[in-house]
């Protein structure tokens, strides 16, 4: 697994509550509609990206291995 993953935000599933942002906001910030998205891609590998996208009450955030392209987060 490398160290870096793909952080992808469903925008269609995204509620806007701003928890990708609060927890992980190096990582993560909010859109001029209040979405969510990531900062870069791909994102390194750390626990505070992995805890944004556990943070999501609707799951609208895909980590995926940015070498690979295996999925992390949420588990298949």
């Amino acid at each position: 697994m490398s160290d870096h993953w793909k952080a992808t935000v469903d925008q269609r599933v995204c509620v806007r509550t701003g928890l990708c942002a609060a927890t992980a906001p190096g990582e993560f910030d909010l859109d001029e509609r209040g979405q969510g998205r990531a900062t870069a891609d791909p994102l390194p590998a750390t626990q505070a990206v992995r805890d944004a996208a556990e943070s999501c009450p609707v799951e609208a955030i895909t980590l995926s291995d940015a070498t690979t392209g295996e999925r992390v987060f949420p588990p298949q």
